[in-house]
């Protein structure tokens, strides 16, 4: 018979319980060997993706620092999921929320974020198209958000220069992945945006395992990383390859870089679907299919297993 005690125990207080401890499944319906694909399930966050973690991590820290007020206003620029995230934590905590985001992002997102009661102000692209989104695009974006923050006196969360966004995935993401993976992790592979994911895990990746290898995921033709000129500013990857290095990355932790194009971002997030039951975002077909170049290119041990992030849902987006 079930205790009071017990039942207590499996209620979770809010939503904010249900961040992050997301589960990794391995892609071997993709994948059969030599070698393993294991991913972490992001889009099991109450928001849809990773960012519901550094949206938590950054309100937090506010809070406990005084520089964020208690039902204070927010405010933050957003591709979509960290507005979808700190939509899901603002709820919660009590405080108004506005977010400004390019019209090229989906416009799944922009419900998404109203339907949790945040305000999303649409900004008109610059050169992008809709499902394309260029750096003058986001800075564009910015632009609006920081007029905002002048004119309400918002607290202004700053993903992009928050040290607390890459400090989330050091204290929750790696951790999750070390212990999850008995302590086995060859390779670390994932898209940037702004970069918050791919240092905080691979600091602390390295830190347990210094022969863990690195791999940051760049669209093909946007891949500053890699050190190469901006040949293609459009491209489906929403959220990520911005065009520029980004102020939180730190080439320190960086092992190489692996590139990906449109159509095998579009291929693999085809077949994660397919063969895998998995509904999942362009980012994650490109962590995916970078995952299989970089076992398939000799660079790793015939047993390595690679982890990479299934960051985000498919519904975010709208069908191509």
């Amino acid at each position: 018979m079930t205790s009071n005690d017990e039942v207590a125990n499996e209620i979770k207080a809010s939503a904010l319980e249900l961040i992050g401890n997301t589960p990794i499944v391995a892609l071997d319906r993709i994948w059969s060997g030599p070698g393993r694909i294991l991913a972490k399930c992001e889009f099991m966050n109450p928001g849809g993706s990773i960012k519901c973690r550094s949206s938590l991590h950054m309100i937090k820290k506010a809070l406990e620092n005084g520089d964020l007020k208690p039902g204070a206003s927010v405010l933050e620029v957003t591709s979509g999921n960290q507005g979808c995230g700190l939509a899901v934590v603002c709820a919660v905590y009590g405080h108004p929320l506005t977010l400004t985001m390019s019209e090229g992002n989906s416009v799944q997102r922009a419900l998404h974020m109203e339907a949790l009661g945040a305000k999303c102000v649409r900004v008109p692209q610059v050169e992008g198209t809709y499902g394309n989104v260029t750096l003058a695009d986001v800075q564009a974006a910015e632009k609006k958000g920081l007029e905002l923050v002048k004119l309400t006196g918002s607290y202004f969360v700053d993903q992009f220069n928050n040290k607390m966004n890459s400090d989330t995935h050091y204290n929750s993401t790696g951790p999750e992945i070390w212990k999850q993976t008995g302590h086995h992790v060859d390779a670390f592979v994932a898209t940037v945006g702004t970069a918050g994911t791919f240092i905080g895990t691979s600091k602390y990746l390295k830190e347990k395992n210094p022969n863990c290898k690195c791999y940051v995921v760049e669209p093909k033709g946007s891949e500053p990383i890699r050190g190469q000129p901006i040949t293609k500013p459009l491209h489906l990857l929403q959220g990520s390859g911005y065009g520029c290095v980004p102020n939180l990355f730190s080439f320190g932790y960086l092992d190489g870089t692996l590139t990906v194009s449109d159509d095998e971002a579009l291929y693999y997030k085809k077949l994660i679907g397919e063969k895998e039951g998995l509904y999942v975002g362009y980012t994650s077909g490109a962590n995916v299919a970078a995952a299989v170049k970089l076992l398939e290119s000799g660079q790793l041990p015939p047993d390595a297993w690679v982890v990479t992030m299934l960051n985000d849902t498919g519904l975010k987006y709208t069908p191509m």
